[in-house]
């Protein structure tokens, strides 16, 4: 007799499996959070060491003239190289993927550009390992018996989808958290560079004035400011290193300030004046996020007044009242027969 069959099942999915597999997960997870708990690290020493090795590549390109010398500054790692090679053999990758690839990461705070072919070769690897997966259990081991030819077709195709879309998501999780962070310190970022800017400060000087005052923070916003400190340092031309910076952060907010401090290094108007009204307007406009929050609240919280809180309520005051009556009802045909 099989055993699996006497387990209860629902859709299609037996519990006992189900469970295990939710029992090791919780296992798992609890052993990587002692693990965090016990290894922290300074998220400064990681700043410190990506913005050092930024600067090293802008020296490099100053000093070394060849393009041999160029490339030892820059990391490379043996497994991109190695991925590399294969999506050239397989003539499947294209510069302009390549490059929204590599936007993607800079926008992410992932500084080493060469990962945008792991994203590509996962897109490509991804769908045949799960979609693989999926055939195997669902239709050669034939885990679930119980479900129809059109619910095993949606699996398969879930998992194939799941494997083609899941490095993107990933990938946008990672911009969206970093974009959010860094929206919500903009407006102090930029009352510290007015107040930099009267104080009669450099551009690049109030950059990094104002990353090392907000690093601890809003780390986020501060390794790009401390970021673009060392490019205006740097490059040679200062409208590349605010480009730049617009290119690293998918905010239109940090795209005004950009075209902002362009504009004010090609015609000279007073840098103090346009970021006092930039960093009012990004104010009001904090406000208003938080206004449109709260009058979303009372929409919001109806499902679950409905569904928790009313409930509740009725069985506390109406509990005692139909007790009672209960109780009358059926101590009264009693009483009478007596």
């Amino acid at each position: 007799m099989d055993q699996t069959a006497a387990h209860p099942h629902i859709l299609g999915f037996d519990v006992f499996f189900v469970g295990t597999l939710l029992a090791g997960v919780a296992a798992i997870m609890v052993m990587v959070a002692i693990y965090a708990a016990l290894t922290v690290r300074d998220p400064m020493q990681k700043r410190v060491k990506a913005l050092n090795e930024r600067r090293e590549q802008l020296k490099a390109g100053i000093v070394s003239h060849t393009p041999k010398k160029r490339a030892n500054i820059v990391r490379r790692s043996d497994t991109t190289d190695a991925i590399r090679m294969i999506l050239d053999k397989l003539k499947v990758l294209q510069d302009s993927q390549l490059a929204d690839a590599q936007q993607k990461l800079a926008q992410a705070g992932i500084r080493n550009k060469e990962w945008a072919v792991a994203i590509i070769f996962g897109r490509m690897v991804a769908p045949i390992i799960l979609g693989g997966l999926a055939a195997i259990v669902i239709y050669w081991i034939n885990y679930f018996p119980l479900w129809t030819d059109f619910k095993k077709f949606m699996g398969f195709a879930a998992a194939v989808v799941g494997g083609y879309k899941g490095p993107d998501i990933y990938v946008q999780n990672l911009i969206t958290k970093r974009t959010a962070a860094i929206r919500k310190g903009l407006p102090d970022a930029l009352d510290l560079l007015v107040i930099c800017a009267e104080a009669g400060l450099t551009v690049d000087a109030a950059f990094s004035r104002v990353a090392k005052e907000l690093g601890r923070a809003y780390p986020e916003l501060g390794d790009e400011f401390a970021l673009t400190a060392i490019e205006l340092s740097f490059l040679s031309e200062r409208r590349q290193a605010f480009e730049n910076l617009a290119y690293r952060v998918a905010l239109d907010s940090v795209r005004g300030v950009v075209t902002t401090m362009i504009q004010t290094e090609r015609y000279g108007t007073p840098l103090a004046s346009a970021l006092r009204v930039l960093s009012a307007e990004f104010r009001n406009e904090r406000m208003m996020r938080a206004e449109e929050k709260a009058a979303r609240l009372p929409a919001i919280m109806t499902v679950p007044l409905i569904l928790f809180i009313l409930p509740v309520l009725f069985i506390v005051i109406l509990g005692p009242a139909a007790c009672s009556i209960a109780d009358a009802f059926s101590s009264g045909p009693a009483a009478t027969k007596k």
